[in-house]
């Protein structure tokens, strides 16, 4: 038998990450590892739900209607069009989202918030903005929330364009919205209890 010990030639144009690039790598590569595992385990404990279903029912309740369609869902929710179908499937027997098929110009079929579905985004809204507020906001300063939206966003645009586009068509509603893409309390109130729409 024999044994090649060869090592493979290094290649010597790559760019090699420096001492502090490798560290901050390092953390990013946990935070994007344990972040998603504890906002998931909040979500089940408390509402029943999973990260990817409440990015579902938060999606559709930011949109004019309360109406996307489903390849549109897919990248505002971060699934591919597989897993959002299946994730629909469960909301929809639950009776918090319905499918319906639209012949415009381009035949298309739009999954729709249902009142139920609004009710259990709201009810599970608060304890996920808490959890958030716990992992990250609570954890930095103020001068920082502008810093790291800087940074996410170029990471982003890095990584996912589609993505970046997406989050900047929807603009200056952003702002107005919480983490469950609904008003907040005081806003809901000073708009007549009207859902914000861009």
């Amino acid at each position: 038998m024999v044994t090649n010990t060869t090592t493979p030639p290094q290649d010597t144009a790559a760019p090699w990450l420096a001492d502090d690039e490798r560290g901050a790598w390092m953390t990013l590569i946990a935070l994007l590892m344990s972040l998603p595992t504890a906002i998931d385990a909040q979500l089940k404990r408390d509402s029943g739900l999973n990260f990817f279903e409440y990015s579902i029912l938060s999606s559709l309740s930011r949109r004019p209607g309360r109406a996307v369609r489903m390849n549109t869902l897919a990248l505002f929710a971060g699934g591919s069009a597989s897993r959002l179908s299946h994730a629909v499937s469960r909301l929809e027997r639950q009776g918090w989202v319905r499918r319906e098929v639209r012949n415009g110009e381009v035949r298309c079929t739009e999954a729709m918030l249902t009142e139920k579905g609004m009710a259990a985004l709201e009810a599970a809204a608060p304890g996920h903005v808490r959890e958030a507020r716990r992992l990250v906001f609570d954890a930095i300063t103020p001068e920082q929330v502008g810093q790291l939206r800087q940074i996410t966003r170029q990471l982003l645009e890095a990584a996912t364009p589609e993505m970046a586009a997406a989050l900047e068509r929807l603009g200056d509603g952003l702002r107005h919205l919480d983490l469950a893409g609904a008003l907040s309390p005081a806003e809901r109130r000073d708009r007549g209890g009207e859902q914000f729409g861009d």
